[in-house]
């Protein structure tokens, strides 16, 4: 019943009703990634393009696409990951969520919630004062 109502209400929690009401009408399954998430194709979409999605494992986070499926998904490929033997590149790094408002955010040097000491003003800047 919990997840009925998790469905009918939020968004951000994997899939609504409406899409699951579209998958079963005119998804097909095209695979499933390392994370948990399901890829489905089916349908046409406005540009006249195979419609694809992607139902999320947990939350709905657009990042948690690998990059093979991101590829996929936005049509710049037509063979899924799954079909093909798809190997990261050296330079592409592995999934990381968006770690924006947790401690474990990325605070530069100097932030006043970072850690580190701040550094001393040195003469080179004078703060501005009203009426100076």
């Amino acid at each position: 019943m919990a997840g009925f109502l998790t469905q009918f209400f939020t968004w951000w929690n994997g899939q609504t009703l409406g899409t699951r009401f579209h998958t079963w009408r005119h998804g097909k399954k095209v695979g499933q990634d390392e994370f948990g998430n399901v890829y489905y194709e089916g349908g046409i979409n406005s540009d006249g393009l195979t419609r694809r999605w992607v139902i999320y494992a947990g939350k709905s986070e657009a990042s948690a696409i690998p990059p093979g499926w991101h590829g996929w998904i936005h049509h710049r490929v037509d063979v899924a990951p799954v079909n093909e033997t798809y190997k990261p590149r050296e330079w592409q790094k592995p999934y990381q969520p968006n770690l924006t408002g947790s401690p474990a955010a990325y605070r530069p040097k100097g932030s006043i919630l970072g850690t580190q000491h701040r550094p001393q003003v040195t003469g080179d800047y004078d703060a501005w004062t009203p009426g100076s």
